[in-house]
């Protein structure tokens, strides 16, 4: 069997349908109060906002992220789903990637993950990290998430970056 004939070459990556309005991304103020300080990516990414909603603020030498999981978030064993958190860590990707200026559009090619600690709903995880090299098409990057200074997921990965669609 040829390997070719089971991989798509579609293109997959937020394309918008012919004649639709440019979109226009960028990092907004907070308006939930309990964020107040922080930035919110939009417009909305339906998945995101679900399975977060979460959100980052300007630091010194980078940018934080930052997610209360809730109950929706919690596994059989009552922490926080590892499927949640990794999308947490995804969204810290992009964001540690790009900074406030959120310049960096793309997808996520590898995405590592290291499990350390368990995260209970109702507490600020935040996310942190580095990028560790930027070329011309592929951004390397890594990060800790952690509960109040207790590390509980340290991941690693590589963003390829794309043309931005509008």
């Amino acid at each position: 069997m040829c390997l070719g004939r089971l991989m798509s070459f579609e293109p997959h990556d937020k394309m918008q349908p012919d004649g639709a309005a440019p979109v226009s991304w960028r990092l907004a103020p907070a308006q939930d109060p309990a964020w107040d300080g922080w930035f919110h990516w939009e417009p909305a990414d339906d998945f995101e906002d679900y399975a977060g909603p979460f959100y980052c603020q300007p630091q010194s030498g980078g940018i934080l992220c930052g997610f209360v999981p809730e109950n929706k978030n919690r596994n059989g064993g009552g922490n926080i789903h590892g499927g949640s958190l990794m999308t947490f860590a995804d969204y810290a990707l992009f964001m540690i990637a790009g900074g406030m200026e959120a310049n960096v559009h793309g997808v996520t090619v590898t995405m590592n993950c290291e499990f350390v600690g368990a995260a209970e709903p109702g507490r600020l995880l935040t996310a942190r990290g580095e990028v560790v090299r930027a070329g011309m098409s592929m951004v390397f990057v890594r990060g800790m998430i952690d509960d109040d200074g207790r590390n509980v997921l340290a991941f690693s990965g590589t963003i390829k970056r794309t043309s931005r669609k509008s």
